[in-house]
């Protein structure tokens, strides 16, 4: 039997800088743990709850996340506040450590929101979103916006998440702050990303306007 395709949003992080020298074998561990962290944290923020996603796939220096089409966990909450929660919390994270530390133990990461089919063959999950995804989270461009900016996060969506969300002016996501930057190519077509780098402000005000967690409807 071959895998169906299923319907998923896709949420991806990645840790800047994850084999650079100063990163032990130990100091990546805490890293991996701190991006678990935060990222359950954020989510849970957001009300989106493991009942609501497949088992987080581990990349080693990032995570996977796929979110299920359901009622309760709409795209936006992936955008805000789960976004602009995660920059305040690893902004308070880094904050907190020794100064001669922070170049080897900070942690700053670029993420990545997309929505599409994907598959599971019962060894992983795979798919042409998924392709389009990883692409975005690797762009060149993508990098340099986080090395170059003093923020602990950038983040980039596809055009799919911009046209359907982004563009639609949904409460605490700006779309004057996505810019259209990126340019990858998957299966022999040219996508969009499009770049946003959350600020303290968007942190604050989705810190204060946070999603109770909510029960999942029954089936």
């Amino acid at each position: 039997m071959h895998s169906v395709p299923v319907h998923r949003s896709i949420l991806a992080v990645d840790i800047e800088k994850s084999t650079s020298s100063l990163r032990t074998n130990p100091i990546k561990e805490e890293l991996r743990q701190e991006v678990y962290s935060v990222l359950e944290s954020s989510m849970g923020v957001a009300g989106i709850q493991s009942v609501h996603c497949d088992p987080f796939t581990d990349r080693g220096d990032g995570i996977l996340v796929l979110v299920h089409p359901v009622d309760d966990v709409p795209k936006t909450r992936l955008l805000h506040p789960l976004v602009p929660v995660l920059q305040r919390l690893l902004t308070d994270r880094n904050k907190g450590l020794p100064e001669p530390e922070r170049c080897q133990r900070q942690l700053r990461l670029r993420a990545v929101v997309h929505a599409g089919e994907v598959h599971f063959d019962g060894k992983g999950y795979f798919g042409e979103a998924l392709d389009v995804a990883f692409r975005l989270l690797d762009a060149p461009r993508l990098k340099e916006s986080l090395s170059r900016g003093p923020g602990p996060l950038v983040l980039a969506v596809s055009d799919v998440i911009y046209w359907s969300i982004v563009s639609q002016d949904y409460e605490g996501i700006p779309r004057e702050s996505y810019q259209p930057v990126l340019r990858v190519t998957v299966a022999g077509r040219r996508r969009t990303g499009w770049i946003h780098v959350p600020g303290p402000v968007a942190a604050e005000r989705a810190m204060a306007g946070a999603v109770p967690a909510r029960r999942p409807r029954a089936a």
